[in-house]
């Protein structure tokens, strides 16, 4: 297994900033820094998988592996985590179930947008298969599913120009904003709660600044020049954040998308907000690794197992806010939840790389 290194563990402190974020109203969610700004811990961890593909689809040296290996690497990918989504989505279901029986109460069957599905089995499974149909907070890694499948066509274009690759993603994301494109849900009304068609520009961004970041020193002297700039963002963030300021979507001028702060559309001042708070907190890993031990390692492991842990995560938070229902909450259930869920989540990336290991010394028949 690798070392703990920056990515995994920003990856890592991503999914345990989401875990506790997934269980609303728990004591700890008031101090993780989603609170604090206008961006959050789901564009941090979208961010950083464009970064990774850009790792796995590059050589150190900054040479691009062969097109077809990327591609198929990229696909292979795609089905695991789409065979992740569906499983996660099963076990999701059947809990929310399994609740309203041991509670005997029916209205735990409503619970994030699961009473379309025990309504309606035969078109609801349908649309789970299409990605389609999806619980409240069970909503990213459909997002990540079609993002890491049209990831094949920005990497190709990326090995001509990684400022073509930009420009498409850009433009592709610009016009959704102004004419409002997302992915529309079935059975059920609506549209995806993280519309793709937006957020690819993140991974996007990812992947090309990875390039960059490998080919010269000049991200890296830009990225130092722009620190107080971040500082900046992150404080006004902040202030925005406290106080509610939001811009109202009835008075903004059209197109309205380009001044309100939607998070399903990823709009300008969510994207800007993160980009400051990437260049304020990226050079936090050099001071804080050293100094906290173990924790980086524990929050590397976790990144390095990203999909294993968000997925029992999913399950973990689903549970922990089922736990909260029945027993009314307070910081000692908070307490309880959020600590087993650490475990939790610490001991899955640790059974996924104990898991490997054992089967890479298991002698071959």
């Amino acid at each position: 297994m690798r070392d703990p290194n920056a990515i995994d563990f920003w990856r890592g402190f991503a999914l345990v900033t989401i875990f506790i974020n997934h269980i609303p109203g728990n004591t700890f969610e008031r101090y993780t820094f989603s609170q604090y700004g206008i961006s959050d811990a789901a564009e941090l961890f979208v961010f950083l998988a464009g970064w990774s593909i850009g790792i796995a689809t590059r050589g150190r040296d900054g040479v691009p592996e062969p097109p077809g290996r990327s591609v198929v690497r990229l696909l292979a990918r795609t089905v695991e985590v789409y065979r992740a989504q569906l499983t996660v989505m099963l076990l999701a279901l059947a809990i929310i179930a399994g609740a309203a029986l041991l509670l005997d109460n029916p209205l735990i069957l409503e619970w994030h947008n699961a009473g379309g599905f025990f309504a309606d089995p035969i078109q609801s499974v349908c649309g789970m298969a299409l990605l389609t149909y999806q619980l409240g907070y069970f909503n990213i890694l459909p997002l990540y599913v079609l993002l890491i499948g049209i990831a094949p066509v920005f990497v190709l274009v990326g090995r001509f120009s990684l400022i073509a690759a930009l420009a498409l993603s850009g433009s592709i994301y610009l016009a959704s904003l102004v004419f409002e494109w997302n992915v529309p849900s079935w059975p059920g009304e609506g549209d995806w709660f993280f519309d793709p068609l937006c957020w690819q520009l993140l991974l996007v961004l990812g992947f090309v600044l990875q390039g960059w970041n490998l080919r010269s020193d000049t991200l890296r002297r830009w990225s130092r020049r722009l620190f107080p700039a971040g500082i900046v963002v992150v404080l006004l963030g902040i202030v925005l954040a406290v106080t509610e300021i939001r811009p109202d979507p009835m008075v903004v001028p059209e197109p309205r998308l380009l001044f309100t702060f939607e998070k399903t559309y990823l709009t300008p001042a969510r994207l800007v907000h993160f980009l400051g708070v990437l260049l304020a907190f990226a050079p936090l890993y050099a001071v804080l690794a050293p100094r906290i031990g173990r924790a980086a390692g524990y929050l590397s492991q976790m990144g390095r197992n990203s999909l294993a842990v968000f997925s029992m995560g999913s399950i973990l938070s689903l549970v922990g806010q089922l736990v909260r229902f029945q027993t009314g909450g307070g910081v000692l259930i908070d307490m309880l939840v959020a600590g087993s869920g650490l475990v939790g989540l610490g001991f899955t990336a640790w059974f996924v790389e104990w898991r490997s290991r054992s089967k890479s010394s298991r002698p071959r028949l």
